[in-house]
């Protein structure tokens, strides 16, 4: 027999602890490679993004009509520098690719560094040969294509049927989207976390269980450096079996969530998800791997940490304690996103170190004082189960918290969004004003309609862009203008944050001025305050008379009565929002397209729009419910076989109580109580500590990452829920160990040779 089948034996008595290590291996795999595989390509998106088409010019048909190749062949033989632009945006995981002409790509960059900078998107997706790119929209079922023509700032004059006009497909998304891959990135780092704690939990209860074969190996004359080395081999060998399928379960989970997870990149974050080359399997193969490595082999090592906990010693709980407050502390006056995800390591750290002593120190103080022999008994071995699973028991309370925390912001947003979303969605249809039209002549048309005149369900948008002048510490700001008239029924339902008595009545009046929730946050603006700002080259001072909230951007925005716009504003863009009630709305395309004198009226239907968006919302944050559902489940799992594992090197220690006079049935009761009472002490410690990531979330992170915050919201039944998975879980634990006191088991040499061995 060699030294390595030796080792290896303990799994073949012990099959089922090898399975659950396995599959332990495979779910955190799986789980961190889908998440790191999203997130990569997510952020090159937003590279290849900003730095293949920011800042540059196309061409359009003066007389409003989409361009098409025959434009470019046309601009290309009169010896015009254009370079065709095909993005073709297939109903897959696979992302969006763009079609480019290499030849016209060389013209338009020229020479010197603008031309390597071209060089770049040509290695490969998602930047193809335009005739590649066409080939796949034709074949690809459900695909959209749109081409641009790109043409260079110095170029010549056009033909009187085109004009030049800015292209940007790059993303303006200022800290929006960095700050929600971060978050992805903190709760994948969270997840290895768990995972770490989990493995390293089973791992060393199994070597415990392997004293004894470590001690007849010494006597036969094996080193210990020799074991160590087949202890290295053998959780290599392990990994490496595990960490393979587990990245392709994860590739196919990213697969699986790619399309809901670029289409919510590019409707919130005006991100498009493009296609990119193969992440590989190397890169999430070694981390998992090495991941696996420290945390199974640290001890066999000496590691310098334990030197460090070693002369603490008792002083390690209130390290932990002070560790925990100043985390609570930061979190509380940070200003910084990093900030607070050290506040947050902090608490994490401090309370997985207290919460096992915590619980041991309850039952001590509540064994001390009691005097029934059997409750002294149950409090003493409910404290040994504390100590012996503080690592499974840890992660539980994380996986916990987090899953809590999470729940509740997703939950609080659907409400919040929903809301919203009916607020700003409340008319019936939305009709754009087309670009040589007046906006002011079809209010009129629609104030002198019987059916619509004073019925407060119709007004005009207009949007466009103001300036905020320098003031105190805050610089000169562009911010976006939304400008309305009248002030109908619809507006007047909004909910706003802060507002002056009867704000909406003054603001029809053309009193004041309302601003979004992320300016007011950047520019320290209160109800009451005064701002002036700069329309159309003239300044113009008003009163704050609300905050509103504005969701899903970090675009400062003013809310001003359209009638106190400039003659010489100039807007972006203007729309009719309106419910025709009885009048119907064809009668109202009708009427405006005589007004405007055209044939063609741009209209939307909200209720479409409103369904859209709920699914591309629900899409979001399929991810994250993905990602905290299988967090738990790993949790879940581990605690059940850690448990199960811990309770088999105890048996012999429970039939003892059989031999003091209880029954079969009786003995089982008790395990029952133990498992039960331990798993149910780990969900109510992790929920204060999920309430209080919700509020770090919803009050912190949500603002310093987005500049908008959300009401703070806990939802006691999803807290009974949970309470109901730790009871499950304690009950597997009772049932397995129920099957193990059927069979015989060995009293050990002495009451410290395995980790259950204390009494």
């Amino acid at each position: 027999m060699t030294l390595f089948t030796a080792l290896f034996s303990h799994y073949r008595r012990h099959p089922l602890q090898l399975l659950a290590l396995a599959a332990m291996m495979i779910v955190a795999t799986t789980l961190w490679t889908g998440v790191s595989h999203l997130t990569s390509q997510a952020r090159a998106s937003l590279g290849q993004s900003e730095r293949a088409v920011v800042e540059r010019l196309q061409v359009e048909r003066s007389d409003g009509r989409a361009v098409t190749v025959e434009d470019f062949v046309a601009l290309r033989r009169a010896g015009h520098c254009v370079m065709p632009w095909l993005e073709v945006e297939r109903q897959s995981s696979f992302g969006r690719v763009v079609g480019i002409d290499p030849l016209a790509a060389g013209c338009l960059a020229g020479s010197g560094e603008q031309a390597r900078a071209w060089d770049q998107p040509l290695d490969g997706q998602p930047f193809l040969d335009i005739g590649e790119a066409a080939a796949l929209a034709d074949e690809a079922e459900g695909s959209r294509s749109t081409l641009s023509l790109l043409v260079s700032e110095s170029h010549a004059p056009l033909p009187a049927t085109y004009r030049v006009t800015p292209f940007s497909l790059g993303p303006d998304t200022g800290e929006l989207g960095a700050s929600f891959l971060l978050n992805l990135d903190a709760l994948g780092v969270l997840v290895l976390l768990i995972t770490a704690l989990l493995l390293r939990s089973v791992y060393q209860l199994g070597l415990a269980q392997r004293r004894d074969s470590f001690a007849l190996l010494h006597r036969f004359g094996v080193p210990a450096p020799a074991v160590r080395r087949m202890l290295l081999l053998e959780t290599v060998l392990l990994a490496a079996l595990c960490v393979v399928p587990g990245v392709a379960l994860g590739r196919l989970l990213a697969d699986a969530l790619g399309g809901g997870f670029g289409q919510a990149l590019d409707s919130l974050f005006d991100t498009p998800l493009y296609a990119g080359q193969d992440a590989g399997w190397l890169q999430p193969a070694l981390t998992m791997m090495a991941v696996v490595s420290a945390v199974c082999l640290a001890d066999q090592f000496r590691p310098p940490w334990r030197k460090v906990f070693e002369i603490l010693g008792g002083r390690v709980r209130w390290l932990a304690l002070a560790m925990l407050l100043t985390g609570l502390v930061l979190a509380f006056i940070s200003t910084s996103l990093a900030l607070t995800f050290i506040a947050i390591a902090l608490v994490f750290a401090g309370t997985g170190i207290l919460a096992p002593g915590v619980i041991d120190g309850v039952v001590r103080r509540c064994a001390r004082g009691t005097e029934d022999p059997l409750r002294r008994w149950q409090l003493s071995e409910l404290g040994v189960l504390a100590r012996r699973l503080a690592l499974p028991l840890v992660a539980l309370q994380f996986a916990l918290a987090m899953v809590l925390a999470v729940q509740a912001l997703v939950t609080v947003f659907e409400a919040t969004f929903d809301d919203w979303l009916g607020q700003r969605l409340a008319a019936e249809y939305f009709i754009e004003v087309p670009a040589e039209a007046e906006s002011r002549a079809a209010a009129d048309w629609l104030d002198d309609q019987s059916p619509l005149a004073g019925s407060g369900q119709w007004h005009r948008v207009v949007r466009g862009r103001a300036r905020l002048p320098a003031a105190g510490p805050n610089p000169e700001q562009a911010v976006d203008l939304f400008a309305l008239a009248p002030v109908s029924t619809m507006l007047r339902a909004w909910d706003l944050q802060a507002a002056t008595d009867q704000p909406w009545l003054a603001f029809a009046r053309g009193q004041g001025v309302m601003v979004n929730e992320q300016l007011a946050r950047r520019r320290q603006l209160a109800v009451g305050d005064t701002l002036t700002l700069v329309v159309a080259g003239r300044p113009q001072t008003s009163t704050v008379l609300a905050i509103y909230p504005d969701y899903g951007r970090p675009a400062g925005e003013v809310l001003v009565n359209a009638a106190q716009l400039p003659a010489s504003f100039e807007p972006g863009f203007e729309s009719i929002s309106v419910s025709p009630g009885p009048m119907g709305i064809e009668a109202v395309i009708a009427g405006l397209k005589q007004v405007w004198q055209t044939e063609t009226v741009s209209v939307r239907d909200n209720g479409r729009i409103r369904a859209l968006a709920d699914a591309v919302f629900e899409q979001t944050f399929l991810l994250t419910r993905a990602m905290t559902v299988l967090t738990l489940i790993l949790a879940a799992m581990a605690l059940l076989i850690m448990g199960w594992v811990f309770f088999s090197t105890r048996v012999w220690y429970y039939r003892l109580l059989a031999v003091w006079g209880m029954g079969q049935r009786e003995v089982a009761g008790q395990l029952l109580r133990l498992s039960v009472v331990l798993t149910m002490s780990i969900a109510v410690l992790a929920l204060p500590m999920g309430i209080w990531l919700t509020w770090t979330l919803v009050h912190r992170i949500n603002p310093l990452a987005f500049g908008w915050s959300l009401p703070m919201a806990v939802y006691p039944e999803f807290w009974l829920e949970l309470g109901g998975l730790s009871l499950v879980i304690g009950l597997s634990i009772a049932v397995l160990m129920r099957r193990q006191l059927r069979h015989p088991a060995v009293m050990p040499a002495s009451a410290s040779s395995l980790s259950g061995g204390e009494r």
